[in-house]
């Protein structure tokens, strides 16, 4: 009982999660007006936040080792939603890049403490549908900003209104404090007799053990491929392709959809099929939606194939962070976690905007190659993971 009902909180904290994320971009062509700065500022103000997200990343392990999972992640939260409100409040565009600081880290700490917390303490099905509920928290954000600005004009309201969630659930997370340390995880010895110790490993440290480079690349090179593909699909469909910009902006919100619904279905494929085997699935489908992409074929097959990337991004990314613990040692989960998750930020943060500079100098219709080749690279590096972790069980 004690396991669902955390359970049931760490999902409600992972809706909470993804509900700041899309904000700034929903908002943006608003924000920007009241602020009186170019378009190409969010810009500026993504990379802040992506710098503190990292940063609070792989200090993840060293707080939690201290403070424990239940309290960094109230914190963190507690640290986001005064961000989020102090945001409604400004009237220039460089305090609102000194805000983004504080939200980034509040984001990152609670990203990494939570996978590993799952990977930890639950079943793989698990993890995938706490990625799931993310979705729907991603979902809900620009709902919220969009009835907000309907209503009121007022992108500030926008931002009030999650905050004032995010402090409801800091609420909750306090009242749950008693809970963290009541679920036992599956790799503690003696059936949960002794408590597990995290290490608290340095970068340095983390990158020295086994496979542990190959992880990293592998998290970079994937949220490379889920962010370009969301940034720059819709461009490449009505440039290259022709798409009406309307239909093109409405074909790339189906691959949204297809990382949430997948993330849903891969959780009970989870129960029939290891991690490996779904992550090789991802793969296959990412593959044969970038095939379908890059092919002369009608425009319409555009639609289905953007769908089939999405839904092989789904269960990758969840797959990949419960195999953690398996691949690395449930001592050193947390930090290596954390590494992971800062590795899988820099790749969605870099990668994108180097895609933007290639459709500047040279062509948008490099978009399926650049998604290929960082496959190819992601499925390499994966490969080689798997060996030197499988090597170093010997």
């Amino acid at each position: 009982m004690v396991s669902i009902l955390l359970l049931c909180v760490i999902y409600l904290s992972f809706i909470s999660l993804g509900l700041p994320d899309p904000l700034l971009g929903s908002a943006w062509p608003t924000i920007s007006g009241s602020l009186g700065v170019p378009l190409s500022f969010a810009g500026v103000a993504s990379i802040i936040a992506a710098g503190g997200t990292v940063v609070s990343s792989i200090l993840s392990a060293r707080l939690i080792r201290r403070f424990g999972t239940g309290k960094i992640t109230a914190a963190s939260v507690a640290l986001t939603a005064t961000a989020l409100i102090a945001i409604s409040f400004v009237k220039n565009f460089y305090v609102l890049s000194v805000l983004m600081i504080p939200l980034g880290l509040g984001g990152g700490c609670v990203d990494a403490a939570l996978n590993n917390y799952i990977a930890l303490h639950y079943k793989a099905k698990h993890m995938s549908w706490l990625h799931c509920f993310w979705g729907i928290g991603a979902t809900l954000g620009p709902v919220i900003m969009s009835a907000c600005l309907v209503a009121s004009g007022s992108w500030q309201a926008g931002y009030r209104t999650v905050s004032y969630l995010q402090f409801g659930l800091v609420a909750v997370l306090i009242a749950s404090l008693p809970l963290w340390n009541k679920v036992s995880s599956p790799l503690e010895k003696d059936d949960g007799a002794a408590p597990l110790e995290h290490k608290a490993l340095g970068v340095l440290e983390v990158v020295r053990l086994k496979g542990a480079k190959f992880a990293m690349l592998t998290f970079f090179f994937y949220c490379a491929i889920e962010y370009t593909a969301g940034l720059w699909g819709s461009s490449y469909l009505a440039v290259v392709r022709g798409v009406a910009k309307e239909t093109a902006t409405q074909w790339v919100s189906l691959y949204y959809f297809g990382i949430t619904a997948g993330r849903f279905l891969s959780g009970f494929l989870t129960l029939k099929f290891s991690n490996r085997r779904m992550i090789g699935l991802g793969y296959a489908l990412i593959g044969l939606g970038i095939l379908l992409i890059l092919l002369p074929l009608p425009a319409a097959v555009l639609l289905p194939a953007f769908f089939l990337v999405g839904l092989g991004c789904a269960p990758v990314f969840p797959s990949m962070l419960h195999e953690t613990p398996k691949n690395f040692g449930a001592e050193n989960s947390q930090a290596v976690m954390g590494v992971q998750m800062a590795s899988a930020y820099i790749g969605g943060t870099v990668m994108p905007p180097v895609f933007g500079f290639l459709a500047t100098f040279l062509s948008n219709a490099l978009f399926p190659y650049y998604l290929l080749g960082m496959l190819i690279l992601m499925a390499l590096a994966t490969k080689v993971l798997n060996r030197r972790v499988d090597a170093a069980r010997k």
